[in-house]
């Protein structure tokens, strides 16, 4: 019997969602009232689609996502695991959950991100969370799900923590959700920036990560970071990786992000950003918030 807040939604059993490269098995075992099978799966699609866009396919051919009830909030709650039987994403829906919601959440995105990387050690999480961190605004708004000036409003709020984080110690031993998080997201961050200077912008943080993938390096396995890092330089013709990996990882790294920000033709904060298209480095911002050359 549904309650006043959500629908019981399990007897109609689990839905299949295709998209390129992949599909997910989805079961939708509570959800709000506000919102019909038809918006929820359309929302998983739509999520499933962007990650799919940027790594040029689905990061796994098949994964389980459990949708259940939220107590508070509205999208919230992800967990992605991975392993020998496979992939699985949890993620809740509050009771207050609208389909206006759903069209601008990030969440999903980013757990399904979570499915393009190895699985690493306790102390290098923040490689999985800053990946996940860095490259779930650039696929939604390259996929028309957010938009482009979304990306660096996200990052000029967020690599400051990161820079911060990182400036006493390595990231293999900082500790806290802005290390985790940020630290991690200002690694892919200089990684695709220096990527794009040694290649003339013709490869990138994206192609690396692709790499990885197409070698089996997904959440159902678990690589060594060195391992991991060396295929995506070889992608790239560059050892970018494993150099930012060695300066960060185990020792104090200051970095002037609002410097980086500004050669890109970065400026504002949170609430707004302007772009100097004059500014040495904006050919490279414009490559990553598109993907083109």
């Amino acid at each position: 019997m549904g309650s006043l807040f959500f629908v019981l939604a399990a007897a109609a059993g689990p839905a299949v969602v295709e998209v390129p490269g992949g599909t997910i098995d989805v079961m939708i075992e509570a959800q709000p009232s506000g919102l019909t099978r038809a918006q929820v799966l359309a929302w998983v699609e739509g999520s499933a689609r962007a990650v799919a866009a940027y790594y040029g396919s689905f990061p796994v051919p098949r994964v389980r996502l459990r949708i259940h009830s939220g107590w508070r909030g509205r999208v919230g709650g992800g967990r992605t695991q991975g392993g020998p039987d496979g992939a699985s994403i949890d993620i809740s829906l509050g009771s207050a959950t609208a389909e206006s919601d759903l069209d601008g959440d990030w969440e999903l995105v980013h757990e399904m991100v979570h499915l393009a990387f190895p699985s690493m050690r306790h102390r290098q999480a923040w490689i999985e969370e800053g990946l996940a961190t860095y490259v779930e605004p650039i696929a939604r708004a390259r996929a028309g799900c957010g938009k482009g000036e979304d990306i660096w409003r996200w990052l000029t709020w967020g690599l400051p923590q990161g820079s911060s984080a990182v400036e006493h110690s390595g990231l293999d031993t900082a500790r806290g959700r802005a290390a985790t998080y940020w630290g991690g997201a200002l690694f892919c961050f200089l990684a695709d920036v220096e990527i794009r200077k040694e290649t003339d912008n013709r490869k990138s943080l994206d192609d690396a990560l692709r790499a990885i993938v197409k070698a089996g390096g997904n959440v159902n396995v678990e690589w060594d970071l060195s391992r991991v890092l060396a295929v995506g330089d070889k992608a790239v013709g560059a050892a970018v990786l494993t150099k930012l990996r060695a300066r960060m990882g185990e020792q104090p790294m200051t970095v002037d992000v609002k410097a980086i920000l500004k050669s890109l033709g970065v400026s504002g904060d949170r609430s707004g950003v302007t772009f100097d298209d004059t500014a040495p480095l904006s050919a490279i911002r414009r490559g990553i918030q598109t993907g083109a050359l």
